[in-house]
């Protein structure tokens, strides 16, 4: 997966095919612990009244944090309907949505006090012009919490990008936790970053 080029139509396909065996995949064989990273610290910033929209959810894992944590109004998109319907089934869920996060989504600015994405800003996905939509849908006040693949920070600009956002004041950077263990099971990491809409 982390070879892809980019291409949509391909890494939608992919995980269509591969929803069913994802989590056992990837949080059984990998030891993947990116969605409680991201849910403890949205946990932290803010109340479990806070209404939360989880982009790029896949099939609910960070969801499925997020109630366990106590929060009760949590949306999700993603791009492929595969992961939706498992998404779907795990009953976490206000809403769920077919949904490119790389372009406007179909939400109000201030509809959501936090915004999460997880295991997508990586390698062969999607890169920092991802965080925009995120950080618009958001709306002032409000928190982006996301993991960026180590790999991929300095190479595919994401590093540059926060810095940009920041400098215009179009968000506040209140979290930046380097080299957070991603997978248990072997030594892969990720950056976990919370920003702050500010306009």
């Amino acid at each position: 997966m982390y070879h892809l080029d980019g291409d949509v139509e391909e890494r939608t396909g992919i995980y269509d095919d591969w929803a069913s065996a994802y989590e056992a995949d990837t949080v059984g064989q990998l030891g993947y612990v990116g969605p409680p990273l991201v849910a403890a610290l949205v946990a932290d910033l803010v109340p479990a009244a806070t209404p939360v929209l989880d982009a790029g959810c896949g099939t609910g894992l960070v969801g499925a944090e997020l109630a366990a944590r106590g929060f009760t109004v949590i949306d999700g998109v993603d791009l492929s309907e595969g992961m939706l319907k498992v998404a779907r089934a795990k009953g976490v869920y206000r809403r769920l949505e077919r949904a490119d996060i790389t372009r406007p989504l179909p939400f109000a600015p201030g509809d959501y006090g936090a915004v999460t994405c997880v295991g997508t800003f990586t390698a062969g996905h999607v890169g920092p012009e991802g965080i925009d939509p995120l950080l618009a849908a958001a709306g002032p006040g409000a928190y982006v919490v996301m993991t960026v693949l180590t790999q991929v920070w300095d190479g595919m600009g994401f590093a540059r990008h926060v810095a940009d956002l920041t400098h215009r004041g179009a968000a506040a950077l209140v979290e930046d936790r380097p080299d957070q263990t991603y997978h248990t099971s072997e030594p892969l990491t990720c950056r976990v970053l919370a920003l702050r809409a500010e306009r």
